[in-house]
Protein backbone atom coordinates (compact mmCIF):
# COMPACT_ATOMS: atom_id res chain seq x y z
CA UNK A 1 0.00 0.00 0.00
CA UNK A 2 1.44 3.54 -0.62
CA UNK A 3 2.64 5.71 2.16
CA UNK A 4 2.91 9.51 2.88
CA UNK A 5 5.02 11.06 5.61
CA UNK A 6 4.47 14.13 7.29
CA UNK A 7 6.98 15.71 9.81
CA UNK A 8 5.86 13.79 12.91
CA UNK A 9 3.80 10.61 11.42
CA UNK A 10 3.98 8.53 9.14
CA UNK A 11 0.83 7.54 7.22
CA UNK A 12 -0.98 4.42 4.99
CA UNK A 13 -3.32 4.68 2.57
CA UNK A 14 -6.29 3.04 3.92
CA UNK A 15 -9.54 1.55 2.69
CA UNK A 16 -12.22 3.53 4.26
CA UNK A 17 -15.10 0.92 3.38
CA UNK A 18 -12.56 -2.46 3.26
CA UNK A 19 -12.60 -4.19 0.42
CA UNK A 20 -13.77 -7.53 2.22
CA UNK A 21 -17.11 -5.27 2.77
CA UNK A 22 -17.52 -4.44 -0.69
CA UNK A 23 -15.01 -1.36 -0.99
CA UNK A 24 -12.86 -0.54 -3.88
CA UNK A 25 -9.33 1.08 -4.87
CA UNK A 26 -11.02 4.58 -5.79
CA UNK A 27 -9.62 7.37 -4.70
CA UNK A 28 -13.12 8.06 -2.73
CA UNK A 29 -12.82 5.05 -0.85
CA UNK A 30 -9.08 5.63 0.23
CA UNK A 31 -7.73 8.11 3.10
CA UNK A 32 -4.40 8.77 4.92
CA UNK A 33 -4.63 7.06 8.23
CA UNK A 34 -1.64 6.83 10.60
CA UNK A 35 -0.09 3.17 11.18
CA UNK A 36 -2.13 3.22 14.77
CA UNK A 37 -5.05 4.20 13.53
CA UNK A 38 -5.23 2.22 10.46
CA UNK A 39 -4.39 -1.44 12.83
CA UNK A 40 -7.31 -0.42 15.13
CA UNK A 41 -9.90 -0.05 12.61
CA UNK A 42 -8.65 -2.87 10.89
CA UNK A 43 -11.92 -3.27 8.24
CA UNK A 44 -14.88 -2.14 11.03
CA UNK A 45 -17.22 -0.24 9.76
CA UNK A 46 -18.86 0.60 12.98
CA UNK A 47 -18.52 -0.24 16.46
CA UNK A 48 -20.58 0.53 19.69
CA UNK A 49 -21.28 3.94 20.83
CA UNK A 50 -19.83 4.05 24.07
CA UNK A 51 -22.45 6.42 25.78
CA UNK A 52 -25.55 4.46 23.97
CA UNK A 53 -24.21 1.18 23.68
CA UNK A 54 -25.79 0.76 20.37
CA UNK A 55 -23.91 -0.35 17.14
CA UNK A 56 -22.94 3.11 15.65
CA UNK A 57 -20.78 3.74 11.88
CA UNK A 58 -17.35 5.24 12.28
CA UNK A 59 -16.55 8.39 10.72
CA UNK A 60 -16.50 8.58 6.70
CA UNK A 61 -13.61 11.43 5.79
CA UNK A 62 -14.73 11.85 2.29
CA UNK A 63 -18.66 12.47 3.58
CA UNK A 64 -18.55 13.59 6.31
CA UNK A 65 -17.26 16.70 8.27
CA UNK A 66 -14.74 16.44 11.08
CA UNK A 67 -15.94 19.51 13.17
CA UNK A 68 -19.41 18.28 12.74
CA UNK A 69 -18.24 14.94 14.85
CA UNK A 70 -15.46 15.72 16.50
CA UNK A 71 -14.32 18.95 19.20
CA UNK A 72 -10.33 19.76 20.27
CA UNK A 73 -10.18 20.47 23.80
CA UNK A 74 -6.46 20.81 24.65
CA UNK A 75 -5.26 17.44 23.59
CA UNK A 76 -7.90 15.05 24.10
CA UNK A 77 -10.17 15.13 20.79
CA UNK A 78 -13.77 14.72 22.43
CA UNK A 79 -16.82 13.04 19.55
CA UNK A 80 -20.08 15.52 19.67
CA UNK A 81 -22.09 12.84 17.90
CA UNK A 82 -22.61 8.71 18.12
CA UNK A 83 -20.41 9.26 15.56
CA UNK A 84 -17.56 11.10 16.78
CA UNK A 85 -17.93 8.92 20.04
CA UNK A 86 -17.54 5.57 18.84
CA UNK A 87 -14.86 6.62 16.41
CA UNK A 88 -12.66 8.06 19.15
CA UNK A 89 -13.14 4.90 21.25
CA UNK A 90 -12.67 2.42 18.30
CA UNK A 91 -9.43 4.20 17.44
CA UNK A 92 -7.78 4.79 20.99
CA UNK A 93 -7.54 8.41 19.87
CA UNK A 94 -7.22 9.71 23.68
CA UNK A 95 -4.65 7.17 24.84
CA UNK A 96 -2.46 9.26 26.75
CA UNK A 97 0.71 8.92 24.56
CA UNK A 98 -1.02 10.43 21.72
CA UNK A 99 -2.99 13.28 24.07
CA UNK A 100 1.08 13.96 24.88
CA UNK A 101 2.05 13.94 21.60
CA UNK A 102 -1.15 16.66 20.61
CA UNK A 103 0.03 18.88 23.64
CA UNK A 104 3.72 18.83 22.85
CA UNK A 105 3.49 19.55 19.07
CA UNK A 106 0.55 21.77 19.44
CA UNK A 107 -1.39 20.47 16.80
CA UNK A 108 -4.21 22.09 15.69
CA UNK A 109 -6.99 21.10 13.17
Amino acid sequence: MAEAWEPYFHYHVEHIIARQHGGNDDRSNLAFSCNHCNLLKGPNISSIDPDTGKMTALFHPRSQEWKDHFVREGGLIIGRTGIGRTTVFLLQMNAPHRVELRIENGDEF
